[in-house]
């Protein structure tokens, strides 16, 4: 009887114990949510998110997932805690959130959200990263951003062809893929402007062979004629220019070489009068 006693009132006092946790949990008696139950914390965590009040949100989700690290409303709290640091303009945070939620639940029915929310965060700071690289030289710099969003994409598509963010995702990535053509044709123009045509030519080379149907083509084709020609690989130039003339044939470049091929063809065939 006496051990039975004991069982029962062990028992009392571990659902007493639970039953804390379960309401409030550790903190400051003076912080406002101090005392509140894991639902009344996350209903107060979501209605900040969707209205916008990001900063104050991801404390919120933090404390919940302080006081409460284990059940549903804590990986909630853990994948929407990466959506406000996105919202809030902090990308790597938002990567570094949206990775720690998958690599803690693997299995969850909207991990794939996780890889996309990723992919998003990434692509914003690629974006970021070409708008400063297109207003500065580039040869300190590289397409490492723009490459790692292509990469998060490429994931989500790869393990979850079936999620709904798959329509989304391959938008992003043909303009990611636009912009690393668009990266590689400017720094082919910086070499160009430096005099380093043969450093020109093979990088507008690397777009003509690995982008193929990219917007940048003609410049690529334009800037691997004008790059030969000034190395004296007239027969490489003269390749260049009718692969360009016969794709785009109404392309700006084209008529532009046109006009130059036509100009240098006059000049030569003016011969000085002899005395």
């Amino acid at each position: 009887m006496r051990f039975s006693s004991l069982l029962n009132l062990s028992a009392l006092f571990l659902a007493a114990f639970l039953t804390g946790c379960a309401s409030s949990g550790p903190g400051d008696p003076d912080d406002e949510t101090y005392g509140m139950p894991v639902d009344k914390l996350y209903q107060e965590a979501k209605r900040l998110l969707t209205s916008g009040e990001y900063a104050t949100a991801i404390q919120y989700y933090e404390k919940l997932e302080s006081r409460f690290p284990y059940g549903t409303y804590a990986e909630r709290a853990r994948i929407e805690m990466a959506y406000a640091h996105y919202k809030a303009g902090e990308p790597e945070t938002a990567i570094i959130s949206a990775d720690r939620f998958i690599k803690l639940h693997p299995n969850h029915p909207n991990v794939d959200y996780a890889y996309y929310l990723r992919g998003l965060a990434s692509f914003d700071n690629s974006i970021s990263f070409l708008d400063k690289v297109f207003d500065q030289e580039p040869s300190e710099r590289d397409s490492k951003s723009v490459r790692r969003a292509f990469k998060y994409f490429a994931e989500l598509i790869q393990l979850f062809p079936k999620s709904r963010y798959i329509p989304d995702s391959i938008n992003r990535m043909k303009e990611l893929r636009e912009n690393l053509a668009r990266y590689e044709i400017h720094v082919a123009s910086y070499y160009q402007r430096r005099g380093a045509h043969l450093a020109a030519a093979n990088r507008a080379k690397y777009v003509v062979e690995n982008y193929q149907g990219s917007r940048a083509i003609p410049d690529a084709l334009s800037l691997m004629t004008q790059s030969y020609r000034k190395l004296g690989m007239h027969d490489l130039a003269g390749d260049a220019f009718r692969v360009l003339e016969l794709n785009h044939p109404e392309h700006e470049k084209t008529k532009a070489l046109k006009l130059t091929n036509r100009a240098a063809s006059q000049h030569e065939s003016v011969k000085p009068e002899s005395k």
